[in-house]
């Protein structure tokens, strides 16, 4: 008769961090924070890939997947080897002025650098997900030259050359992290122009994401032409959609043709 296999030991779950002040458990967003804030940024990915052949290795990342309003916006960045660009990290961890600055010498010092944007109908038909990887193939198809292995934040897209998928890559890879912070005060630029039509979402300070003012604004006014219908705090407004000038003359000029009359007077 076969022995009996050895039972399995059971994985002692970890604790939950408590927050002291709270006494209540740290939610996964502060966790992850975290966690990015210990990870280091280097170059490790990026020799790996040049021991292999590469030439040109290119980081991919993108922002924007949590908004409610406005694009998804990538970036895709070749960094010069010779040149290294001192406080490199996941765009998430640095202050707005720093972001720009860093932007600007990645820009200076890259061999090529693109950006790219993804809609909010274009959003709404094919889902947040497939969105962010059409943004961030759109970003590579642009760069000159061409790249010949990319670096991706924990996905791959459709593209033909050797890629290296990292988790928490934007903390990791310096080619990542590039590309995040150049994404990032792009999609922060776009979004600030729409502050002005817009004030009472405080899309200035939010950048379009849940902030408290953005979702008690949404309650009272309704969804704008920007904000993402198929996501959840944005559907669920009760409000009907504001429509622009243009929509309205479209309509009008579709009734005159449906009816044979104008507005117009003389």
């Amino acid at each position: 008769m076969p022995a009996a296999a050895p039972a399995k030991k059971k994985r002692k779950k970890r604790p939950v961090p408590l927050n002291p002040e709270s006494g209540l458990p740290y939610s996964k967003g502060t966790l992850k924070m975290r966690l990015l804030k210990r990870l280091k940024c280097t170059l490790k990915f990026e020799k790996e890939a040049w021991a292999s052949g590469a030439k040109l290795v290119a980081g991919i990342d993108e922002v924007g997947r949590g908004s409610l309003f406005g694009p998804v916006v990538a970036a895709a960045v070749i960094l010069e080897p010779d040149y290294r660009i001192r406080g490199l990290r996941d765009s998430k961890l640095l202050d707005q002025k720093t972001r720009e600055k860093l932007a600007e010498r990645i820009k200076e010092h890259a061999i090529a650098y693109a950006v790219a944007a993804v809609d909010v109908a274009r959003i709404d038909q094919i889902n947040i997900y497939h969105a962010s990887l059409l943004a961030m193939r759109e970003a590579v198809a642009q760069l000159d030259p061409v790249p010949d292995h990319l670096l991706l934040d924990a996905v791959r897209i459709h593209w033909d050359c050797p890629q290296t998928k990292i988790i928490h890559g934007d903390a990791l890879s310096c080619s990542i992290a590039a590309a995040s912070i150049v994404a990032k005060v792009a999609r922060d630029a776009m979004i600030r122009q729409w502050d002005p039509v817009y004030p009472q979402y405080d899309l200035a300070s939010n950048k379009g994401y849940r902030s408290p003012k953005h979702l008690a604004a949404l309650l009272e006014h309704g969804p704008t032409p920007l904000h993402r219908q198929s996501f959840a705090p944005v559907w669920m407004s009760t409000v009907p959609q504001e429509q622009f000038a243009f929509m309205l003359e479209e309509e009008e000029e579709e009734e005159t043709e449906l009816t044979g009359t104008t507005n117009n007077t003389f």
